[in-house]
């Protein structure tokens, strides 16, 4: 981390958060001072923490502590390089009678922290409560007034977490962390691809591999699509990790260039393993996965499909084609289905291209199974 920077850390209640701070505090602390301010738990539950992550014997200074003239006070006294503060909602300035976690005690004890951190002081994480819409907790000011937020996300019925950069002055934003929860706490996990993979005996239809790109690292992504007729006066459309209204532009584009009409079908359309794709380039997987259930015909074996698609019906090339196509090579697929544009100069061994200009090439390319 840089020296006066402020992280602002959110996400659910019990998704991780003390453990993975507690965690990288242990590992901080064997060669710089740190403090933990804990407003939420007590020592004990902390010092319980730290024994069942087997951190029993880590350097980290801990304070239970709410108030924030206080917390102040022992970090001027320690002069630690690395402060958490688990959380900010729980801190109280004297110099306000609001509650804590109210607005204006939220707002002027993150700005004291930050005027702290940044005249030289220790670079500070601030940990945020979440609304049930998955927005952080209290005034927008608060986003502001760091230099990076990050998000902890996770679906309480798997034991994988990801870390989600939204913002960062000092590097690429949209970043992905992936770990693993286990008994002893958070583990990375050395190949993010494999998580967002299906394994199926045999081919299935309706299923399409693409590879997406957050921040600067290429992570393979099963789309997964399923089409029925629908027995409602509207069809539905939905979609899980992919934008809605996207999907709704996609399936005029496919019904209009490639005589794909979609019409009278429920589309359901959803990313493997509850991964977020916020850029087009799944365009041309999602409507291959489309054409796929409806025609309930398997893609061939190996295949792997990128490209985002126009309006007009063309496919247009996306960013760092060729690190796509060589995360699909490491990852053993045989066949890349991708935009003309994106063809590079020397592919990646083991893999062989199809390159495409227009949404109906595509369609073809799957029914002639090339």
């Amino acid at each position: 981390m840089y020296k006066r920077q402020v992280v602002l850390l959110g996400g659910d209640p019990g998704i991780g958060k003390s453990t993975l701070l507690l965690q990288s505090l242990a590992q901080v602390g064997k060669q710089h001072g740190v403090l933990y301010v804990t407003g939420e738990e007590s020592p004990e539950q902390v010092a319980e923490r730290a024994r069942r992550l087997q951190l029993s014997g880590a350097a980290v200074d801990l304070l239970a502590e709410t108030r924030l003239q206080a917390v102040e006070a022992v970090i001027r006294e320690r002069q630690p390089q690395l402060v958490v503060i688990d959380s900010i909602q729980t801190l109280y300035s004297d110099a306000l009678e609001a509650a804590p976690g109210s607005v204006s005690q939220v707002r002027d004890c993150a700005a004291q922290l930050t005027r702290l951190a940044k005249s030289g002081g220790p670079v500070m994480i601030l940990v945020g409560h979440v609304t049930k819409e998955g927005t952080l907790a209290g005034p927008r000011i608060l986003e502001h007034m760091v230099d990076t937020v990050l998000y902890f996300e996770g679906d309480g019925s798997s034991s994988y977490r990801l870390i989600r950069a939204i913002k960062n002055r000092f590097g690429a934003v949209n970043e992905l962390g992936v770990f693993g929860m286990t008994e002893t706490g958070l583990r990375e996990v050395s190949n993010p691809s494999a998580l967002f993979m299906s394994r199926h005996a045999q081919p299935v239809s309706g299923s399409c591999a693409t590879v997406t790109l957050e921040g600067t690292r290429p992570l393979a992504v099963e789309i997964q699509a399923l089409l029925d007729e629908s027995r409602m006066g509207i069809p539905r459309r939905l979609t899980v990790g992919l934008e809605q209204n996207r999907l709704a532009l996609l399936l005029a584009v496919l019904h209009r260039h490639a005589g794909v009409s979609c019409g009278d079908q429920d589309v359901f359309v959803n990313a493997v393993a509850g991964v977020r794709i916020g850029e087009p380039a799944a365009d041309l997987a999602i409507l291959l996965a489309i054409v796929s259930s409806l025609r309930n015909r398997p893609l061939p074996p190996g295949w792997v499909v990128f490209g985002e698609v126009g309006l007009a019906g063309e496919v247009r090339p996306v960013q760092r084609g060729l690190e796509r196509l060589r995360e699909a090579a490491k990852l053993g697929f045989a066949v890349a289905l991708i935009p003309r544009a994106n063809a590079p100069r020397q592919i990646p061994d083991g893999i062989r291209l199809i390159t495409v200009e227009r949404v109906e090439e595509a369609v073809q390319a799957f029914r002639d199974g090339s």
